[in-house]
């Protein structure tokens, strides 16, 4: 019989055309540009300002332009698969709203909930589904609307985060290109370092809540940065390991867009020259699940057929992981 694997087959983005810019959070917070871009190396983000706009309102265009690549019609179809934690609404799941917007009508779905890994963990659940036999087209789309979630007087938080959203089609393939292995990895124990304190089950909200600003991303910077450096850099190394490759096999390395520091030490790890790691860092910020297919959308016309690249990403949680691909176009 025949293997199947899950190939990309198509990928989109979209990112909004409001940009906040060092200079601009020098007004509005105690830092500066030289600070920010030292540290994280950030130069802008993108911010989707709209009244009455949400994570789907980024990702239908994304998908959008999937569909208008391969000439497809929305109801073809067969799952979306929405990683976020910054859903339209607690529920329905933002992946429901986006198939009626986009007309999607043949379509189930759901949101994952992994923060920044959650693209990577998607795409991972999407290619079972793909390699099972049961579906032939599924949609995964990373999006945040991290702006709804940020406190702009919070100097260590607010110069980190921008909105984005980026997707990719995932198709059946039996030249065994695609979706070639993955190692995911999640720790509660996590949760105490980046959360939101509230908002959910444990701490509805309330008045109290809101004057107390606990509606905002919280996190402590230093602990975050040290497991980050160790997750990403220890499973990529794990993954290239475990499939008898080297750096040398690696045409690039896809890496989460959360701090330069920590793309840098991934990349030593896996002895990766910089001229082989896509960072876009400077001009998205952390998009949280939108950056890895930003990534792709960015650099898909440098990308061929049959290049091993490798995924990587760290987010609250936490949760990391690693997944090796084999481009298919």
């Amino acid at each position: 019989m025949t293997k199947i694997t899950a190939a990309i087959t198509a990928v989109g983005g979209y990112v909004p055309e409001t940009k906040l810019t060092n200079f601009d959070l020098e007004k509005m917070v105690d830092t500066n540009d030289e600070w920010i871009r030292s540290r994280t190396g950030i130069s802008e983000r993108r911010i989707l300002k709209e009244a009455g706009k949400g994570s789907s309102d980024m990702a239908v265009p994304a998908i959008e332009e999937i569909l208008k690549k391969k000439n497809l019609d929305p109801k073809d179809i067969d799952c979306i698969i929405c990683a976020t934690v910054t859903p339209d609404m607690v529920f329905p799941a933002t992946a429901n709203i986006i198939a009626d917007k986009i007309g999607a009508t043949n379509a189930w779905g759901y949101d994952m909930s992994a923060a920044c890994s959650g693209f990577l963990f998607a795409l991972s659940t999407g290619a079972m589904y793909i390699e099972s036999g049961r579906f032939k087209k599924i949609i995964v789309v990373g999006v945040d609307k991290m702006s709804a979630i940020v406190d702009y007087t919070d100097r260590a938080t607010c110069i980190i985060f921008g909105d984005g959203a980026g997707a990719v089609l995932l198709e059946p393939s039996t030249d065994g290109l695609g979706v070639q292995d993955s190692i995911l990895r999640s720790d509660g124990s996590g949760r105490h370092y980046l959360h939101m304190k509230a908002g959910g089950s444990v701490k509805p909200a309330t008045a109290e809540t809101v004057a107390a600003k606990e509606h905002f991303a919280y996190q402590e910077g230093q602990a975050v940065f040290k497991f980050a450096v160790k997750g990403m850099a220890d499973v990529s190394a794990e993954l290239l390991e475990r499939n008898h490759l080297t750096g040398d096999d690696i045409a690039w390395l896809v890496p989460h867009q959360a701090n330069l520091r920590i793309i840098d030490a991934t990349a030593n790890r896996m002895g990766l020259s910089k001229e082989k790691v896509m960072i876009n860092i400077q001009k998205y910020g952390n998009t949280t699940a939108a950056t890895l297919p930003l990534c792709l959308w960015d650099w898909e016309n440098q990308l061929k057929k049959g290049d091993k690249i490798v995924l990587a990403a760290f987010g609250g949680g936490f949760t990391w992981g690693a997944t090796l691909v084999t481009w298919a176009y």
